[in-house]
């Protein structure tokens, strides 16, 4: 029983990175038409790791910033069905939401500045059921990269109140976890964001 279920969490992780790799190739559309086929398959009830994963790479796949910080919202809160954030954040679920208000302000130039995980499939996600004690622990690990990505939301929505929320937890998030917490250069990205969030 449990080789079944591991295959089928195998099976849906090879379709997300299948999918990812059509978003890094350049084909956003067909990413997004998949990643919205294994969302409707999973449901509400789905796995939080992949719902997780999923969302995250879903919100990379959208046009409009409204809708990138809605599926980034959805990644933070799958995330926190799968245990704590660090120490020095709330639940993952908590403020994030209620910090919600998607205005669909225009886009404030942010443009590639999320902390995304930069060209390739097989990034900490697609991997983190390999050789990890727990699933959770890969996703704590990966608090840093979720929470610039919503600064870099919230930033486009020319939300900056949100942003800096959001960029001072993906810092701390970082550091309590010392070297782990540069997953994919994120700390690059936190500084790239600092930068302009200043420039403000």
């Amino acid at each position: 029983m449990r080789e079944r279920q591991e295959a089928s969490e195998d099976a849906v992780m090879t379709r997300i990175g299948q999918a990812v790799m059509l978003l890094h190739g350049g084909d956003r559309e067909e990413a997004r038409n998949r990643f919205g086929e294994l969302w409707t398959e999973l449901g509400e009830a789905g796995d939080a790791f992949h719902r997780c994963a999923l969302a995250h790479y879903m919100a990379d796949t959208q046009d409009d910033p409204g809708d990138e910080l809605a599926w980034d919202l959805r990644a933070l809160t799958a995330a926190a069905g799968l245990g704590e954030e660090p120490a020095t954040g709330d639940r993952a679920g908590g403020r994030a939401d209620g910090d919600r208000g998607d205005d669909g302000a225009d886009d404030g130039g942010t443009g590639g500045d999320r902390g995304d995980d930069g060209g390739t499939g097989g990034d900490r996600l697609a991997e983190a059921r390999e050789g990890v004690p727990g699933a959770s622990s890969v996703v704590r690990a990966f608090y840093p990269s979720l929470h610039l990505n919503l600064a870099a939301d919230y930033l486009k929505l020319q939300r900056p109140e949100a942003a800096r929320l959001h960029l001072d937890r993906a810092r701390d998030a970082a550091d309590a976890l010392g070297h782990e917490g540069d997953v994919n250069g994120v700390r690059a990205g936190i500084d790239r964001l600092e930068r302009l969030l200043r420039g403000r």
